[in-house]
């Protein structure tokens, strides 16, 4: 893995791109991709100790193969939710200790108690009275269909695993059973974290609404953010993290407390680094606890509380914010914006793909290899400046030299981030 992350000396040892943004002492096509989340889930379907990538297209067409259900079932309700905005998830089975349900025939391909809505029926073949139809079904519906003369003639299917050495005898539906969830545990969530780690998302989401668990998350972005310089943010329910890289959501839903995750884990991934989630509507299907007082959404704000509340029958976003709440020099009031951490992540991942790709070990450290990087740099902050992102860039303010050893170039820039308008003051004179 490449270095990464902020510097305070230049004293790094692993090559790599060190980047730091603090704010100003003021008073003050090289893009990645966007909308990628990944989450933890308890499931009863699902492939165990493995990261599943799953897009916003298949989850539409195969939710059934990877989670167990069809995409309109009420057990994927959460995943709907995620995929209004996300546009590719990374997804880990929590619950990965429990039992494959199985039968004379077959065993199910994972474990978990959906298993145990899987059927094997067998029949005559009606053109050769010496063969079998075997039909897998799950619940009413068949999903494959084999004709064989015997069971090591059978194929795995995307649901079991067929006995080899059975006898195959003539059957209405002969169900699998013994099929159980595992329980989940904070090793459960810490072994999740450790595969995630190599991984690029813009959002992880955390489920839990034990302290412990989503400490464990908050503990792992800070870690990730400014030790290996890789930029994302969480979405934790009920914990005042005081952290940029951490959202932290209000509201719970009546149908479980922590279901609003999902959507506020997607529409955090989804939102452009032009745009905000401000007065963003939400369009799920949770029912939010969204009943707040305008004192009440105040102290949300201070707080660093991201919070949705009612505005006539619709309940829309109040204010796309972090959990951050102390300021300092070196992180200010704008950082408590996720549109201005969306820019700063997507410029520090942006320029360290370039320099990682194209120039680490590629291009000589003089001052033609240095202004070709200074060239790429400047076309990247005219893209930014172009999708209005930022403002009043100046080519001039982006300087790179060679630093303290022939190895290392210093990039200085500064950046005006331009936020969505949130505030209207008007002064009417009237004569």
């Amino acid at each position: 893995m490449l270095g990464g992350g902020t510097f305070v000396k230049q004293n790094k040892v692993l090559p790599g791109s060190y980047i730091n943004f603090v704010s100003t002492q003021s008073v003050g096509s090289n893009m990645n991709e966007r909308g990628i989340v990944a989450i933890g889930l308890e499931l009863d379907w699902g492939e165990d100790n493995e990261v599943i990538e799953v897009t916003a297209k298949q989850f539409n067409k195969e939710a059934n193969k990877v989670f167990g259900y069809d995409y309109g079932h009420e057990k994927l309700r959460g995943l709907r939710d995620l995929f209004k905005n996300a546009v590719k998830g990374y997804f880990y089975k929590l619950n990965s200790n429990g039992q494959k349900a199985s039968n004379t025939y077959a065993t199910a391909k994972y474990t978990g108690k959906r298993g145990n809505d899987l059927k094997i029926a067998i029949e005559k073949n009606i053109d050769d009275e010496t063969k079998f139809d075997v039909i897998t079904l799950l619940e009413t519906s068949q999903i494959d269909k084999q004709t064989v003369s015997k069971a090591d003639e059978l194929v795995d299917n995307e649901y079991v695993v067929f006995k080899k050495d059975t006898t195959l005898e003539i059957t209405a539906s002969s169900p699998l059973e013994g099929g159980t969830n595992g329980t989940v545990t904070g090793q459960n969530h810490q072994d999740f974290l450790n595969k995630i780690e190599s991984y690029n998302f813009n959002t992880l989401g955390c489920l839990s609404k034990e302290k412990e668990i989503t400490t464990l998350y908050i503990t792992f972005t800070k870690r990730l953010r400014e030790e290996q310089g890789v930029k994302f943010q969480t979405a934790v329910y009920d914990n005042q993290a005081d952290y940029e890289g951490i959202v932290n959501l209000k509201n719970s839903t009546v149908e479980e407390e922590t279901g609003l995750i999902y959507w506020v884990t997607g529409a955090i991934a989804g939102c452009n680094i032009n745009t905000s989630n401000t007065n963003k509507t939400y369009d799920g299907e949770y029912t939010v606890n969204s009943e707040y007082t305008q004192t009440e959404l105040e102290e949300c704000i201070q707080k660093g509380e991201f919070v949705l509340h009612k505005v006539g029958s619709e309940t829309r976003v109040l204010v796309d914010i972090n959990s951050l709440t102390t300021q300092t020099i070196e992180k200010g009031e704008e950082f408590k914006s996720n549109q201005t951490i969306r820019v700063l992540d997507q410029i520090a991942t942006d320029i360290a793909n370039i320099f990682n790709k194209r120039y680490l070990g590629k291009i000589q450290n003089n001052d033609s290899g240095r202004i070709s990087l200074w060239n790429d740099v400047v076309s990247l902050f005219k893209e930014y400046a172009t999708l209005q992102a930022i403002e009043n860039f100046d080519s001039k303010e982006i300087t790179i030299e060679q630093g303290n050893d022939k190895k290392s170039v210093v990039v200085n820039s500064q950046v005006q981030i331009i936020n969505a308008m949130e505030k209207l003051y008007m002064s009417v004179v009237v004569s």
